[in-house]
C-alpha cells in the first residue's frame, strides 16, 4: 500500500469539550475544526485539534450506543483511531480485507465545494482501528461536510512538530502474533526489538514500522514470568491493549517543555543522581546540564546519535494514556536505556541512604543497537 504517513489519530473521551480545553490550554492545540448531529454525524460531537502537522480528533458519543461511549466505559478516555494516509483507500481497503484485516466501515466519499476525502476502516490491536484517508483537493478541508472548518482563535505555539511514534500495550502471550499481523496484513517491518528487566519486572519490545519510516508502533508486552509492573497495570485499567502513550516530536525540547511546563503540563520527575554519570553515559549533550536537571529532560544514545525525551505525567482518571516528548538528534531508538538509567539512579539514591541496589539487565537488537 502507498503509506504516507499518519494522518490524524482519534480520541474517544467522555467530554470532547473539557479534553479540548485542556489539550488547547496546556498542550498548545487549537481548535481547527467541529461538528455533530447538526453536520450529518449521527450521535457523536468531534472536535479536530491541531499543532503544526499533529491532528487530533476528539469525540464523544451522545447515545449510549454510540461506539466511543462503548469504548469510554470499557476503556476510559484513549486513542481509538489511528488515521494513515495512503493514494487510493477503496483499493487499499479491499487488499486489507484479502490479507485478513478484519473490515469494519467500507470506504465512503465525502465532498465539498475543494476536496474530496475518501475514508474506509480496518481493524487494528485490540479495540483499536486503523482508518485509511485518501485526499484531493484543499487539504484543509479535513472532512468535507461532516466537520466544519473553525477560524483560528488566537495563535499556534508550534510548540511540537510531528507524531514520532505510538507505545501500544499487549497482554502476555501476544506481542509475536501483533508483529505478525502487522507484517503479514499492512506490510509493516520489524526494526528494533529488546527485552529489559529492572527490579523483578521485565517487557519485551518489538518496533514495527510502514515503508515511509512515517507510522511506527512501539509494541510491549510485560513478561508474565516476572513481578507485574507499569504494563500489567496499565492492561489492567485500560482493559486490554491499547495505546500507552503518544510520542511527539519536537525540535526543542528544552522550550517546549519549559513552555508547557508554564501552561500546567505535568511531567514525570527524575532523580537528580541520573545526571551525575550522564555524559559518561551518552557522550557530550549539546545543552547546559543544569537545565536538562531542572526540566527533568531524559538522554540517551544509539549509533545514531542522541535522543532527548519526557514523559508527561496521565491526565485521565485511569492513569493510563500519557504523552511524550522526543527530540531527535540523529538517533533512531526509543531511548530504553533511560530506563535502566533511571532505574540505577534512583537505585544510587537509596544505596546512600542504606539500602540494596538491584540489578538491571536488558538486551537489544535492530536500528542503531
Amino acid at each position: 500500500m502507498d503509506i504516507r504517513g499518519i494522518d490524524h489519530i482519534e480520541l474517544y473521551v467522555g467530554d470532547a469539550r473539557q479534553a479540548a480545553f485542556y489539550f488547547g490550554t496546556a498542550v498548545g492545540f487549537t481548535l481547527r475544526g467541529q461538528g455533530g448531529p447538526e453536520t450529518g454525524l449521527v450521535g457523536q460531537r468531534s472536535l479536530l485539534l491541531g499543532q503544526a502537522d499533529i491532528r487530533m480528533v476528539l469525540t464523544s458519543g451522545l447515545t449510549a450506543d454510540h461506539p466511543a461511549s462503548t469504548y469510554v466505559s470499557r476503556h476510559g478516555d484513549g486513542i481509538a483511531v489511528v488515521a494513515v494516509e495512503v493514494g487510493d483507500a477503496a483499493g487499499a481497503y479491499a487488499e486489507l480485507v484479502a490479507r485478513g484485516a478484519t473490515p469494519v466501515t467500507p470506504p465512503r466519499t465525502w465532498t465539498g465545494a475543494d476536496a474530496e476525502v475518501v475514508t474506509a476502516e480496518v481493524g487494528g490491536f485490540g479495540d483499536v482501528l486503523h482508518r485509511l484517508v485518501e485526499r484531493r483537493g484543499d487539504r484543509d478541508d479535513f472532512l468535507p461536510g461532516a466537520i466544519e472548518a473553525t477560524p483560528a482563535g488566537g495563535t499556534d505555539p508550534q510548540l511540537l512538530a510531528e507524531i514520532d511514534h505510538l507505545a501500544v500495550c499487549v497482554p502476555p502471550g501476544q506481542l509475536d502474533d501483533t508483529v505478525a499481523l502487522y507484517e503479514r496484513v499492512f506490510g509493516f517491518a520489524q526494526i528494533f526489538e529488546e527485552h529489559i528487566e529492572v527490579a523483578g519486572q521485565a517487557m519485551n519490545s518489538k518496533v514495527v514500522q510502514d515503508a515511509s519510516g512515517r507510522v511506527t508502533l512501539v509494541l510491549l508486552e510485560p513478561d508474565a514470568g516476572r513481578r507485574p509492573g507499569q504494563i500489567d497495570k496499565f492492561l489492567t485499567e485500560h482493559h486490554g491493549a491499547g495505546v500507552q502513550h503518544l510520542g511527539l516530536r519536537t525540535d526543542d525540547i528544552v522550550g517546549a517543555v519549559g513552555a508547557l511546563g508554564a501552561r500546567g503540563v505535568r511531567f514525570a520527575g527524575t532523580p537528580a543522581a541520573y545526571y551525575d554519570t550522564l555524559e559518561q553515559r551518552v557522550g557530550k549533550v549539546d545543552a547546559p546540564l543544569d537545565r536538562l536537571r531542572d526540566l527533568s529532560i531524559l538522554v540517551d544514545a544509539d549509533h545514531g546519535g542522541q535522543l532527548l525525551q519526557i514523559f508527561t505525567e496521565s491526565m485521565h482518571v485511569r492513569r493510563t494514556l500519557f504523552l511524550e516528548l522526543i527530540e531527535r538528534r540523529g538517533a533512531r531508538t526509543f531511548g530504553s536505556g533511560n530506563i535502566r538509567a533511571l532505574y540505577e539512579a534512583k537505585e544510587r539514591e537509596l544505596a546512600a541512604a542504606g539500602a540494596t541496589p538491584a540489578v538491571a539487565v536488558g538486551t537489544a537488537r535492530g536500528v542503531g543497537a
